[in-house]
């Protein structure tokens, strides 16, 4: 069965804010302001597709995001530069089928070549030691614990460190290198920071 990854388009965001709000107690609920700030912020946002419905969501945010996670902060308080992936997200029908493995290489590929880091939080409330298995197979390493305020649900914070962002930053990213080269599977995502509010979300 083929999986299509790509962008999110602004007539997936009603499939997408379904999609999460069932997605079960993993993944904390947002509404639909929350996931529009998610589509201005983004820096990665993408879907999955099979048999041409959305199957699954990944959205991640640039270190400079004006979002007021704690998660997130918590990242933002120990480096100054990473990609945090918020939320990750496979409809129940499609769940075991490799969406989480595919979503997983594509953001990687899309990090590393702007970012020395890659970060996330799973919740480890309840024994969730597929979800820390998951991380850990793909070269992430725990570097932090929190409790949620609120909800009391324990954090593990988790980054991946990309070896390859050096090479890149160096050779593409100096002053005066002329930027990365202009191919579709380089291009950003295009953002409107200044026209949304900040979230609130936790997760």
């Amino acid at each position: 069965m083929r999986t299509i990854v790509r962008d999110v388009r602004e007539q997936d965001l009603e499939s997408v804010l379904a999609l999460n709000n069932a997605a079960g107690a993993g993944i904390l609920p947002i509404d639909t302001q929350r996931l529009r700030f998610f589509w201005e912020h983004a820096v990665y946002f993408r879907v999955a597709e099979r048999e041409g419905g959305i199957a699954g969501f990944l959205i991640a945010l640039g270190a400079d995001a004006d979002y007021e996670s704690p998660n997130f902060l918590w990242f933002r308080e120990q480096y100054p530069d990473f990609i945090y992936i918020d939320r990750i997200v496979i409809a129940g029908a499609h769940r075991g089928e490799g969406i989480g493995h595919v979503f997983y290489a594509d953001v990687q590929s899309f990090a590393e070549v702007r970012s020395q880091r890659l970060t996330c939080e799973v919740f480890v409330t309840g024994h969730n030691d597929a979800a820390l298995l998951f991380h850990g197979g793909f070269g992430f390493r725990q570097v932090g614990q929190q409790v949620q305020p609120g909800s009391g649900l324990r954090a593990s914070y988790l980054v991946k460190d990309l070896c390859s962002f050096p090479w890149v930053r160096d050779t593409y990213l100096r002053d005066g290198a002329g930027g990365l080269p202009d191919v579709d599977w380089l291009h950003a995502r295009h953002t409107c920071s200044t026209h949304a509010t900040p979230s609130q979300a936790q997760h």
